[in-house]
């Protein structure tokens, strides 16, 4: 057996800690702009209307999904040094054109569409930081790197519109340099902080990360993709065939996991002022301040499980994290008799824009503000009698909707962590980068699609349909998670090398 040595030991882990750091800026590269993206998207171009703004959210979900195998294809075969540095570039030079975009005449908006989708296709690197983690970590220091990651991703979510909100103050006119045909306002500062960003991750790639590879014991060795030094003791350990029933369970799972979230988050507005008669700046600020706590409590329960995982063991902690989920939607449906308020009132104004059923259903940070003319004090609340559903579902009580958010924020960062915690157990020493690019592709696909179900079932069928439907999809997960619950194991204690 080869000992590794302290110097490899703190080697690999500050590797590690780049890539927490390449995850982090990747998910605030996300949500950075996203509460300016309708704003600034009407300023460069009048003529994008909502159902265009939902093209852009979701560009971001599809250059990822494109981009994730590709990544981890190259990673399976190169120093994983190449994909993550041309990765981030692609990043840095794509929030630079979004600053760009207010130059040209016309087709701004297009613009605006391929920046998203290269930020996007930049953040297919996801692939590559989670197998070079899976790949770097022994099995008992595995599911605490994993936590780690996923909680900092979590912080660039929650953190990415706070940079956003700071920047807010340098105004919408800002200061112009005109040698570079560049405005730094509030839609352009926060993308060019992310560019610089990532300019900042690429010098530390190069001078601190490093390739590394142990196996589930903790022993170093040279993979196939390495230009360091290691042993070749493990090549009797990669022998054997992966599981790939556990493995397309597991994405199967994963894409469940996102899917579910994807609803919730999308549907928070359009629920909140469909029930509780809120206004669109109601909506959007409290349940920003919801999805702001959920996001505190998913980094929690992102350190707690570590801990609980090294007792319980990670299937058992995925069955429970379901079943949070599962109770949560569960909540959701409506049981009493009271009704909503219903909004009757239909305004004919040509002056006030009308809302047309993608833009209510778009998620709260994306939703533009409702212009009223001097005449009108107050905009239409309530649940709009064109959905049919308003007439005779029951109203989902506020402290239904609170306790749901408490159990869902609970349940769906224990199953993100779980899910990718056994899928890189079950992969082994094999390089996983193919089958992480998979994983994260199939974690983009469900965060296209979800809006989707929400505004064609949520829309026309009402809540009663929509939650029930998801309840139906998590009891289905279950079952499928019971099914294949014995071969969710790691591949080295499949193969004897190793006791669970």
């Amino acid at each position: 057996d080869v000992v590794e040595t302290q110097e490899h030991y703190k080697s690999r882990w500050r590797s590690i800690w780049i890539m927490y750091l390449t995850m982090f800026l990747s998910s605030v590269g996300f949500s950075i702009v996203i509460m300016s993206v309708w704003p600034y998207l009407q300023k460069i171009d009048p003529t994008a209307d909502a159902s265009f703004l939902g093209w852009i959210i979701a560009s971001y979900s599809i250059g990822q999904m494109v981009a994730s195998p590709l990544f981890g294809l190259w990673s399976n075969y190169r120093p994983r040094r190449e994909p993550l540095v041309i990765s981030t570039a692609i990043s840095v030079a794509a929030n630079c054109l979004y600053a760009y975009v207010h130059v040209p005449h016309s087709h701004n908006k297009y613009y605006m569409l391929t920046a998203r989708a290269l930020v996007g296709f930049g953040a297919g690197n996801v692939a590559v930081v989670r197998s070079y983690i899976a790949g770097a970590t022994s099995l008992t220091e595995r599911t605490s790197a994993m936590a780690n990651t996923s909680a900092c991703q979590a912080v660039g979510f929650i953190l990415g519109p706070v940079f956003q909100t700071c920047f807010t103050l340098i105004g919408e006119e800002g200061v112009t340099w005109k040698f570079l045909c560049l405005q730094l306002n509030m839609y352009t500062t926060p993308v060019l902080f992310g560019a610089l960003l990532g300019v900042i991750n690429i010098i530390l790639i190069f001078a601190i990360f490093r390739e590394h590879r142990v196996d589930d014991m903790g022993r170093q060795y040279k993979s196939l993709n390495s230009d360091g030094e290691g042993s070749e003791v493990l090549d009797q350990n990669t022998e054997g065939s992966i599981d790939h029933v556990a493995v397309v369970a597991l994405n199967i799972l994963f894409f469940v996991i996102l899917f579910v979230f994807a609803v919730f988050e999308t549907i928070a507005t359009p629920l909140t002022m469909d029930m509780y008669s809120w206004t669109r700046k109601e909506a959007v600020l409290y349940n920003g301040i919801i999805l702001s706590a959920i996001g505190i409590e998913s980094v929690i329960v992102f350190m707690v499980v570590k801990t609980l995982s090294k007792k319980t063991g990670e299937r058992a902690i995925l069955h429970a994290g379901l079943l949070v989920v599962l109770v949560g939607f569960f909540i959701l449906l409506p049981w009493g008799k009271k009704l909503p308020n219903i909004q009757w009132q239909e305004i004919k104004n040509s002056s006030i824009p009308r809302t047309a059923p993608s833009e209510m259903l778009a998620p709260f940070w994306s939703l533009p503000e409702l212009q009223l003319p001097s005449n009108h004090t107050a905009e239409p609340v309530g649940c709009p009698v064109t959905q049919s559903w308003c007439l005779n579902t029951p109203l989902i009580y506020l402290a239904q909707y609170i306790s749901s958010d408490v159990l869902i924020g609970l349940g769906y960062p224990v199953c993100n962590v779980m899910s990718y915690t056994l899928y890189s157990k079950v992969l082994g020493p094999k390089p996983q980068g193919v089958y992480m690019g998979w994983l994260t592709a199939s974690g983009s696909g469900a965060r296209i699609l979800g809006p989707v179900f929400v505004s064609q079932i949520y829309t026309h069928l009402g809540p009663r349909w929509a939650f029930s439907l998801i309840c139906g999809v998590v009891v289905v997960s279950l079952l499928l998670l019971e099914i294949v619950y014995k071969r969710l194991i790691a591949f080295s204690v499949r193969y004897g090398r190793m006791q669970e």
